[in-house]
């Protein structure tokens, strides 16, 4: 399988330095590594929601452990991105509650509308669909992610909604 390594500008501002080490502040010394999650969430969101592998490079040296030990972590989690994605990307649970509540037909339905293919990123980069493992949302299903927050109990009706709104740029993304 051929891998496509996709080029991106590393911006560790003074503002997102500060936040690292104030999370990395949380931890014992010996311990740096358990701040790796929040710390990569955090450059995830100052970099277009995703990671590259120099910027995954930078985050170990910042927390001072080896670099595969970050791509482990990014490549085990669906929160983390190894490419660029849409603006707006509905990641859907494709577990078996919302599975057997209709959400790969919401999935088929969300692409279409869109005209992309699972994975693909829209041609004005807004939008991109995903299917994630488990949520934990199994009593609000048909489930997605949308940025930090959850769109439970969808519907045809609730995607176009929520298409429109992305459009018109209603949706909050982060609740920072």
């Amino acid at each position: 399988m051929e891998r496509t390594h996709y080029k991106q500008e590393i911006n560790m501002t003074e503002a997102l330095m500060t936040r690292i080490n104030e999370l990395i502040s949380h931890y014992p010394e010996d311990k740096r590594k358990s701040a790796l999650l929040p710390v990569l969430h955090e450059v995830q969101d100052a970099h277009d929601n995703w990671l590259s592998t120099e910027l995954m490079n930078k985050v170990a040296e910042i927390i001072q452990i080896l670099p595969i030990e970050v791509y482990e972590v990014v490549s085990f989690y669906s929160m983390y991105n190894q490419k660029p994605v849409g603006k707006f990307l509905f990641e859907f649970c494709h577990t078996s509650p919302c599975c057997l509540n209709g959400t790969e037909d919401l999935m088929d339905y969300t692409c279409e509308k869109l005209g992309v293919k699972t994975g693909e990123i829209t041609a004005d980069g807004l939008f991109e669909v995903k299917g994630v493992e488990c949520l934990g949302a199994c009593g609000y299903a048909p489930m997605m992610q949308l940025g930090d927050f959850y769109k439970e109990h969808l519907t045809k009706e609730k995607i176009d909604q929520l298409i429109v709104d992305c459009r018109d740029n209603k949706i909050i993304l982060h609740d920072k």
